[in-house]
């Protein structure tokens, strides 16, 4: 038998000293391309629209929460949620993927930067406006209105948390994973959103944002997943270089001998 020696990949194909070696991956799931542009870019503006309609109803719904009249299990349930929106949670199901689908190894560092960049894009945004978190202002009274809840322009960390309502970090943390893990596992692309749109439910319910806090944290994730997914040259970077590291880690790739010998791809 021959000896074979890995030699430069072009392609799908590996040639070596003796033979030209074709790979042909068999991936565990099959990725489907993203839909028209057209609808990517309607999403944050939609979210964006919707938050600004939102403002009519942000004291109500507050006020309504804070008076615990969400009837169970709902408030249970939404916190069990909470994770998927946090850093930690986001690590933890990253380990999980890792553990448990070696063939989806190479997407991971795409998806962090979805989830993680996003909620740190909203982060960003807290220290330039001022708005008080609802279990942080006076909800009883009926002289204020929503625009009484935002306060001075850059204030970077002297609001603190208590002024830090908008946008909601959690949303767009779980809004980014959620587009990240659609696009990397098709068949839940529906179960993700509503994982997301659970811990909005949740950050509403504690107090903790406004609707439209969640709404506009919303956007904010979903514009920086597809700036990541589809519309930048980071985008096109990540899809260079997943293609190099995919096509080495993948576990689940057959060879084919195109010489006269063979050869045994351990």
């Amino acid at each position: 038998m021959p000896k074979c020696e890995r030699g430069p990949i072009i392609g799908e194909t590996i040639v070596t000293s003796h033979h030209s070696i074709e790979l042909s991956l068999e991936p565990t799931q099959e990725l489907i391309p993203l839909p028209p542009s057209l609808w990517w870019l309607l999403l944050p503006l939609g979210l964006l629209a919707a938050a600004v309609a939102a403002l009519s109803v942000d004291l109500p719904l507050a006020r309504w929460c804070l008076q615990g009249r969400c009837p169970q299990p709902l408030p249970s349930l939404v916190q069990l949620a909470e994770p998927f929106g946090n850093g930690m949670g986001v690590l933890l199901i990253a380990l999980v993927i890792y553990q448990l689908d070696p063939g989806r190894r190479w997407a991971l560092p795409r998806v962090l930067c979805c989830a993680l960049l996003a909620g740190l894009a909203a982060d960003g945004i807290k220290l330039l406006v001022v708005r008080v978190r609802p279990h942080e202002f006076d909800l009883a009274s009926l002289a204020h209105n929503v625009w009484t809840t935002f306060g001075g322009w850059f204030p970077l960390t002297s609001a603190q948390s208590a002024g830090q309502s908008f946008p909601s970090a959690h949303t767009a943390t779980a809004v980014g994973f959620a587009l990240a893990l659609g696009w990397l596992y098709p068949k839940g692309r529906w179960l993700f959103p509503l994982l997301a749109g659970l811990v909005a439910c949740q950050r509403i319910n504690e107090g903790a944002h406004y609707l439209s806090d969640t709404l506009c944290g919303a956007a904010v994730g979903s514009s920086v997943a597809l700036l990541l997914l589809r519309f930048s040259p980071v985008a096109r970077w990540f899809a260079r270089w997943e293609g190099r590291w995919g096509t080495g880690a993948n576990e689940g790739f057959r060879v084919q001998d195109t010489g006269s010998g063979s050869c045994a791809e351990g």
